[in-house]
């Protein structure tokens, strides 16, 4: 018989996250690499485990991501928030609390557009008077 796995997607700025967990030992691996190995800096590890705490789940999920575009804070959002959503598949139960820490919102801040006839999206060229 076939394991059940649980999927969800998520966004962060220009990063997209593929989730997939089902019922094991609590193993992490994002792109093929273990959590530790992807995410060297401690805080953006515990960042992208967040809704697993809030469920009390994290020894006993396997954890499969396949992240694309973007840098290490984005990739990390989006995790998180492919990880909630792929618990309230796995359990509907959960939606107040992953709700309420604000865990299956998705964070819509991007990067603003560099405008003609500026240095950068809001920064225009020093004004000279003569």
């Amino acid at each position: 018989m076939a394991e059940t796995v649980y999927r969800g997607t998520g966004r962060r700025k220009r990063s997209v996250a593929r989730v997939m967990i089902n019922a094991g030992a609590g193993s992490i691996s994002v792109n093929g690499r273990d959590l530790e190995n992807y995410f060297p800096v401690e805080i953006v590890r515990q960042q992208t485990i967040l809704p697993l705490i809030e469920a009390e789940l994290l020894g006993r999920i396997d954890v499969r991501v396949t992240v694309a575009g973007g840098g290490i804070s984005g990739q990390a959002g989006a995790i998180r928030h492919g990880l909630a959503r792929a618990l309230l598949e796995y359990d509907a139960g959960l939606r107040p609390a992953l709700k309420a820490a604000g865990y299956l919102t998705r964070d819509s801040r991007k990067v603003e557009r560099k405008k003609a006839g500026l240095k950068k999206a809001r920064r225009a060229p020093q004004f000279s008077k003569r």
